[in-house]
């Protein structure tokens, strides 16, 4: 039987429309860091270099008995600069796209990209529903609710892809977005 965290953690795939507080564990993820704009070439080919790492490290698992399904395209997002990150253009954007692996997969397992821990801790969490041009809106109220609840940013902006932009039309598409955060 195939192993399918986004059915088997719920906590860390499943988002309400409202921003939530939670707290995240340790977890190892395929990742590849670089910059410029989403979707450009050097992105595209970051996605391709996971996904392909992602299926190999899926058929040694599978070899030894811990099939699994490859989890969604995730990436954290930053800028290199103090003035607000929506303001910087894209072509200067910063990200490390990852994709969540299960505890069976190992470093040893992994070529073509890097294999990392990483732990967020307390976040806030919330879907985003609609197209990614949409996403300052919700951002916006992840940020309301940060300051209600005395927060601050504790780390870097990560998103959790859902839909394939492919095969969703913008207005259904569904993103998790989720900011790790500490008391202010």
């Amino acid at each position: 039987m195939k192993l399918d965290l986004a059915k088997s953690d719920k906590h860390y795939y499943d988002a309400t429309t409202q921003p939530q507080l939670r707290t995240f564990d340790t977890y190892g993820y395929l990742t590849v860091t670089g910059s410029g704009a989403p979707g450009g070439e050097v992105y595209t080919e970051a996605v391709q270099t996971l996904y392909r790492t992602a299926y190999g490290a899926k058929k040694l698992a599978k070899a030894d008995g811990q099939d699994f399904v490859v989890p969604k395209l995730e990436g954290q997002w930053w800028v290199n600069s103090d003035e607000p990150p929506l303001s910087v253009p894209r072509e200067l954007w910063q990200w490390k796209l990852m994709i969540r692996m299960p505890d069976t997969v190992t470093a040893e397992m992994v070529s073509g990209a890097i294999f990392e821990r990483l732990t967020e801790g307390e976040a806030i969490q919330v879907m985003h529903i609609g197209p990614y041009a949409t996403e300052p809106e919700t951002l916006a109220r992840m940020e309301a609710f940060m300051a209600e609840q005395n927060l601050v940013m504790n780390g870097r902006h990560h998103e959790i892809y859902l839909s394939d932009p492919r095969k969703s039309p913008d207005a259904k598409t569904r993103t998790i977005l989720r900011h790790p955060v500490r008391r202010a």
